[in-house]
């Protein structure tokens, strides 16, 4: 429960202060916790002084200025306390805008919050915000999303949100600096691990669900956070795949690829945050572009929230875009284009000052200032923080890595795995081996990825996972760094498992590849365990897709898991032995070499397909993952709308299970735009469903496709849904093999 008895009481008895430690006027609107909130924010923005609206665009650092003790740069100590002195010497009677880098517990945060609202004239709370992709500080380590993404299911994603939320909420925490909605169509870029791959519906569909489960229906909850999808946008395809690298599209791939795994969050999951992007678009920062802050979120999706920037952004208009010639213009711009936050951009006087110079020259306009202050005080409004600002300490025990969220993190990695290959029936494997030989640098570790400490959860290993799975068979365990020794112990066993991929530091945010291979010896030490004629299986836990082709080739089975959480090796270990039928399906495809890139499955059809030294199609598709049981699709039908209506296109196909075991299959519906105005891609996913089935279950899978999916941004810069024909294909993979036509008829 969020605390609303003595905790809210202690605060008010002593009453926010003045700048002359005069109470303020209890009776002001703002104060009023029944009036609409778009009154209560006009009226306190009203009140502020040119200094407290600059103060509120402000982030300060919580580790080390506001605390005693940290474990590291960015986390207090368990036994931190609050320091006062600090604290005035810092923000004096200001207030903040917000703190980050704290990870408080919440009687450190209420001390904070307390602090900041006593010692403020008008009693503004802080917002606290830090990060929470897969897993907020200390509490729950969830799979990847990359993981999450690979499970095809919605109601994952939102409960991961949710637990996520909850989590942050019960530590005093308000805010996450998640999801991220970026597509992956880079695979050098070392961020693709953070992504839910390249496709934009699919993207979009578990955005909206992580944003709604971290929102919930109240942000005025003790379990609900703000969520915050980033990069804004356009960042997953950076030149070279160098992170923070110029962007190289235009307006039409921009309005119908890049912007579209974002508006759902918005549009329908009404989120309160997004960051704004490094990068520039045709020249243009992307920090500095009021069409994609003003035009586009706030006029035409309806965004009420704040914008971010992200760490450094505004800076980098006068370091590295160099369309600012002083940090005053850098400032002023990224303002004026919409952008409502800095985040340690630049040193919080330069910041401020250069706010309050600005309005005075006339380079920042005072309804710009004026909005950008009242988009965070929206957002502190609706987080309750004015009516009950502080978070009940005994919460926290009760949340934080509860049972379910254990579950639900198991779970997620569970439906993650994706097997890629699975000749002669290789897995599952029998209980009755005797030997097994685990060889390779994942083998003895959990791999979490990056925006996570690999120290905190349960660290379940894939070593750990088979010596659980499997009491009396003796496992050997081999790092590969020597690889006659680990084939010595290959020889010795009765089928080896490689558990080769990537590791942080190799992986994650700029974390740059110029190659997808295997890294290090890993090549050579899979070559030579394969020639020891063993059964040989291979795991790959890696953050973005790899080139492998002599493993595709020679290699009888191999299981991306990627990096699935603190359950992982669990997870691992059960689907090679069958307890777990393996069900995910990739998001982002596999090329065979580097020289394919870019190379994504919603490519325009005009693409040509040949190259002189070999051929064009990638090593696994998007959407492609095999299972322990197979399944047919067939009778595909489609209802068109009616002429005039805005009625959905309704498809419907019958899926059955027609192998020996249960397992899951992931129905996909693409669409083609048989002919267009504008060059559209040649297929593009518009439905899915998850389905679990029994041997010989059939169910009949019902897709409702909205004909604003048939719309294209057209030469006159507008969407239109144009008349004429479409196919539908359905399957498990983006090369779905069955076609049905409809047409659209002319208004």
């Amino acid at each position: 429960m969020r605390a609303t008895g003595i905790f809210f009481v202690l605060l008010l008895a002593a009453g926010p202060l003045s700048a002359q430690g005069r109470p303020s006027d209890a009776h002001a609107p703002y104060k009023q916790a029944n009036l609409p909130i778009e009154e209560r924010v006009r009226d306190l923005v009203s009140r502020m002084t040119l200094e407290e609206k600059a103060r509120q665009l402000d982030m300060y650092a919580g580790v080390p200025d506001l605390i005693d003790k940290a474990t590291d740069k960015t986390h207090a100590a368990p036994d931190a306390t609050f320091q006062s002195a600090a604290a005035e010497k810092l923000l004096g009677n200001l207030g903040a805008g917000s703190i980050h880098d704290l990870y408080p517990r919440a009687g450190l945060a209420n001390a904070i919050q307390q602090w900041v609202m006593q010692h403020s004239r008008l009693g503004v709370p802080a917002l606290f915000i830090e990060e929470g992709l897969h897993g907020y500080s200390d509490g729950t380590v969830f799979p990847a999303p990359i993981n999450l993404a690979a499970t095809w299911n919605p109601d994952l994603a939102h409960h991961t949100g949710a637990a996520i939320a909850a989590e942050a909420r019960a530590a005093g925490v308000d805010m996450i600096l998640a999801p991220v909605l970026d597509l992956a169509r880079e695979p050098r870029w070392g961020r693709i691990e953070e992504d839910f791959g390249e496709d934009l519906w699919l993207t979009g569909q578990l955005g909206l669900a992580y944003v709604q489960g971290a929102q919930g229906d109240s942000l005025a909850s003790d379990h609900t956070v703000v969520a915050e999808p980033k990069h804004f946008v356009g960042h997953g395809s950076p030149e070279s795949g160098l992170n923070t690298s110029p962007v190289h599209i235009g307006e039409r791939e921009l309005r119908t690829i890049m912007l579209k795994p974002f508006e759902p969050a918005f549009r329908e999951g009404h989120a309160m945050s997004v960051m704004a992007a490094y990068h520039e678009i045709d020249g243009v920062p992307v920090i500095a572009d009021p069409t994609l802050f003003e035009q586009i979120l706030r006029n035409e999706w309806g965004f009420s929230g704040f914008v971010l920037s992200d760490l450094g952004a505004i800076r980098r208009l006068l370091d590295d875009h160099h369309t600012a010639a002083t940090p005053q213009q850098a400032i002023t711009e990224a303002i004026n284009a919409g952008v409502d936050m800095q985040f340690y951009d630049f040193p919080h006087a330069t910041f401020q000052n250069a706010i309050i110079a600005g309005i005075k020259d006339g380079t920042l306009a005072e309804e710009n200032l004026d909005g950008a202050v009242s988009s965070v005080l929206r957002v502190k409004f609706e987080l309750g923080l004015f009516d009950h600002p502080l978070t009940d300490p005994s919460l926290n025990a009760r949340v934080k890595r509860s049972p379910e969220h254990l579950a639900l993190s198991l779970e997620s990695a569970r439906q993650s795995m994706t097997l890629l290959k699975n000749d002669n029936h290789t897995l599952p494997l029998p209980r009755t081996l005797k030997r097994i030989a685990l060889i390779g640098p994942n083998g003895n570790i959990a791999r979490y990825g990056d925006y996570e400490d690999e120290k905190n959860g349960r660290r379940i290993s894939i070593l750990d996972g088979l010596r659980t799975l499997l009491p009396n068979t003796t496992i050997d365990f081999d790092e590969g760094a020597d690889i006659p020794s680990a084939v010595a112990k290959a020889r010795n066993a009765d089928v080896a498992i490689l558990a080769l991929g990537e590791y942080q530091g190799i992986s994650g945010e700029s974390f740059d590849r110029q190659s997808l291979d295997l890294p290090g010896n890993q090549e050579a030490l899979l070559e030579a365990v394969a020639a020891t004629g063993k059964p040989i299986v291979l795991i790959l836990e890696n953050g973005r897709p790899l080139t492998i082709p002599w493993a595709a080739e020679h290699i009888p089975a191999i299981l991306e898991a990627w990096y699935p959480g603190e359950f992982g090796g669990q997870a691992v270990a059960e689907t090679l032995f069958g307890d777990n039928n393996p069900g995910g399906k990739l998001t982002i495809t596999f090329p065979r070499t580097i020289g394919q890139i870019p190379v994504y499955y919603n490519h325009d059809p005009s693409k040509t397909s040949k190259y002189v030294d070999g051929t064009s199609a990638p090593l696994f598709p998007f959407g492609f993952g095999l299972s322990y049981t197979t399944f047919a699709f067939d009778n595909v039908g489609v209802t068109p709308p009616a002429p005039g209506s805005n009625t959905d296109v309704i498809v419907t196909v019958n899926v059955t299970n027609t192998g020996k075991v249960a397992g899951d299959e992931v129905a996909q519906l693409y669409l083609h735009h048989d002919t267009s105005s504008v060059e559209v891609p040649d297929r593009a996913l518009k439905g899915f469903e998850r389905l679990h089935l029994n041997p010989g279950e059939k169910q009949t899978v019902s897709f409702r496709v909205k004909q604003s999916e048939l719309a294209v941004w057209n030469t006159n810069h507008q969407w239109a849904i144009e008349p004429g024909s479409y196919t539908i294909m359905v399957g498990n993979s983006s090369e779905a093999p069955l076609h049905a036509s409809f047409k659209i008829e002319k208004q």
